[in-house]
C-alpha cells in the first residue's frame, strides 16, 4: 500500500521487517550498525544511510529502539527522523519509552505536518516469530485504524488504547507484571527446593500450574539454565519498573510490588548479573537464601 520506513533493527525491529517483507510490504531501514541489516537486505529491505533519509522515503515510519535516549538519538538533530518528515507521513513509534517524552514527541511531529502514533508490543522475539505480538496503541484513532493493516502484518492483535502517550503507558503498565511475576516464581520455586524439592522438579510443578502465565512459561526454564540468548537484560527490566515508578508517583498510584521487584534488580545488577536475561533475580534470591545457582 505504502512505503514503509524503519529504524532500529535489532532482534524485534528486524524480525518485524522480515514479516513485513514475507508480507510483500516495501520497506526502507536503518540501523546504527549496518551489518546486523545485511540479511533484511539480502531479503529485500532497501537500504538508508541516516534516520532522516528513512523519513524521506517512507509514507510511514516506524522505530524500534530501547529506551527514550535511544529514541532522541534516531528522531532529533539534523539526521533524525523529525528533519525528514514531511506533511501526511505517520511516524509509529514502538519503542518502550517515557509516556511523558512520547506525548512531547507527537507534539513535535506534528508540527512537521505529521501524524505520530505510540505503538508499543506485548510479546518477545519468541512471540514474534510465532505471529502472536498484540499491539496497544495511542495517538489519532483515525490514524490509528488506517495502518492497522500494516500492524497487523506483524501480529494478530491492534488495541486502541486512547490519546497519544496512552500506549506508552500501557506498555509500562503490562511490563512491570514481567519482573513482579518471575520474582513471585522465583520465590516458589527457592522455597520448595530449600524445602527439600528440587529446583527442576519444583519448575515443573509450576509450569504445569494455573500460575504458569505465557511470559513464567517461556521465562520460567532460565531458572533452570541460562537462555542460549538473552533477550531482557536485568538492564532492560529495570528501566522499565524505573518508568512504572515514575508514573505511580506521578499519578498516586502507590506499586508496593513493583518497587520491592525492582530492589532485587538492584541486588542482581550488585551480583554483576545485569546483563543476564532478567530471571536472574532467582540467582539473587538464591544467593541470599544460600543456595546454589
Amino acid at each position: 500500500m505504502r512505503t514503509l520506513g524503519f529504524v532500529g533493527l535489532g532482534s524485534m525491529g528486524a524480525g518485524m521487517v522480515a514479516r513485513l517483507l514475507k508480507a510483500g510490504r516495501t520497506v526502507v531501514g536503518y540501523n546504527r550498525t549496518r551489518f546486523k541489516a545485511q540479511p533484511l537486505i539480502d531479503a529485500g529491505m532497501q537500504w538508508r544511510d541516516t534516520p532522516r533519509a528513512v523519513a524521506e522515503s517512507a509514507d510511514v515510519i516506524f522505530t524500534m529502539v530501547s529506551d527514550t535516549r535511544a529514541l532522541a538519538a534516531v528522531t532529533d538533530g539534523p539526521d533524525g527522523i523529525l528533519a525528514g518528515l514531511g506533511q501526511g507521513r505517520v511516524y509509529i513509534d514502538m519503542s518502550t519509552v517515557s509516556p511523558a517524552a512520547s506525548r512531547d514527541l507527537a507534539t513535535r511531529v506534528a508540527e512537521r505536518g505529521a501524524r505520530m502514533l505510540d505503538a508499543p508490543v506485548s510479546g518477545s522475539v519468541v512471540t514474534l516469530r510465532e505471529g502472536k505480538l498484540s499491539f496497544m496503541v495511542g495517538g489519532d484513532k483515525a490514524t490509528c485504524e488506517a495502518v492497522t493493516p500494516i500492524l497487523l502484518d506483524i501480529g494478530p492483535k491492534v488495541t486502541y488504547v486512547g490519546v497519544n502517550g496512552h500506549g506508552a503507558l500501557m506498555k509500562v503498565a503490562t511490563n512491570l507484571n514481567l519482573a513482579v511475576q518471575m520474582l513471585a516464581f522465583s520465590e516458589g520455586i527457592l522455597l520448595a527446593e530449600k524445602g527439600g524439592i528440587p529446583r527442576s522438579l519444583a519448575a515443573e510443578v509450576l509450569l504445569n500450574s494455573a500460575i504458569a502465565s505465557p511470559m513464567i512459561r517461556y521465562r520460567g526454564p532460565f531458572v533452570l539454565r541460562d537462555p542460549d540468548e538473552v533477550l531482557f537484560t536485568v538492564n532492560m527490566m529495570q528501566k522499565d519498573m524505573l518508568l512504572a515508578l515514575e508514573m505511580g508517583r506521578a499519578l498516586n498510584v502507590p506499586l508496593p510490588t513493583t518497587a520491592v521487584a525492582n530492589e532485587f534488580l538492584t541486588a542482581a545488577r550488585g551480583l554483576g548479573l545485569a546483563h543476564k536475561d532478567f530471571a536472574a533475580v532467582c540467582e539473587a534470591l538464591a544467593r541470599l537464601s544460600d543456595l546454589p545457582r
